[in-house]
């Protein structure tokens, strides 16, 4: 199947980055599943695209560890026969005000979210196949102004920085480079922490009366990934209205 296309999904354990390797896997993209620290549910979420017909391994690493991620890429082309798609779902949210927040705390989110990215970022730019794409995550918080959101909203600034200059180095190379920016969905990175009557408050307050589910996220995911090759450098808030 050397014509068959390959998608890396980093955090492919959790519920968007699942969503997505499904929906690629059911798209006919071979799969390498990335986790950070749930082997386990990237075990699944590979055996959920197998067991479909598809093609999926996993791999474990620290997004921001360029030699672990390098390893990654190596394991799709030795697998699979190369990278096409890069959709980079990992990343990590404390919350707390900016009065509060501690400062470890707001360097681990930066490692991960803004390092992370560029790390996983620089490698595809060296290593996707022409006609690929690069799609990263950002968040509609950008636009929102959540309290308690600061240093999250922050690097995903950064993300959307990164995603849009990315793009235009890339001149050439026929590779899109795009965000993603969800709104409240229901994942366990959202629900975590948060009271029944704080999430169905923000799920009325959609124009869509719901919160999002990491499998609305996936259609677009899966759009960039294929059909939409005329978007490219673009921030793509998909959150149901919220912003």
């Amino acid at each position: 199947m050397a014509d068959q296309r390959v998608a890396i999904v980093t955090g492919g354990s959790g519920g968007i980055g699942r969503a997505s390797a499904e929906r690629l896997g059911a798209d006919g993209f071979a799969v390498v599943v990335h986790y950070a620290g749930n082997r386990d549910r990237a075990v699944a979420a590979a055996g959920a695209v197998t067991g479909a017909g598809g093609r999926a391994v996993v791999a474990g690493g620290d997004v921001a560890d360029e030699t672990a991620m390098a390893a990654v890429f190596d394991l799709a082309d030795s697998e699979f026969g190369g990278v096409d798609v890069l959709v980079h779902t990992a990343g990590i949210m404390p919350l707390a005000p900016v009065v509060d927040l501690d400062l470890d705390t707001f360097d681990r989110v930066q490692r991960t979210n803004v390092r992370g990215t560029f790390v996983v970022d620089q490698l595809a730019a060296r290593r996707l196949r022409p006609g690929g794409a690069i799609v990263n995550f950002s968040t509609s918080v950008t636009r929102l102004q959540m309290p308690g959101y600061a240093a999250y909203a922050a690097s995903k600034g950064a993300v959307e920085s990164l995603t849009l200059i990315l793009a235009r180095e890339l001149r050439g190379r026929d590779i899109t480079v795009n965000a993603v920016a969800p709104g409240p969905t229901a994942t366990p990175l959202f629900l975590d922490g948060k009271s029944q009557q704080l999430i169905d408050q923000i799920a009325s307050a959609n124009p869509l009366g719901r919160l999002g589910t990491p499998t609305d996220i996936a259609e677009t995911v899966a759009f960039l990934a294929g059909p939409g090759r005329w978007v490219n450098g673009q921030v793509l808030y998909v959150n149901g209205g919220a912003a």
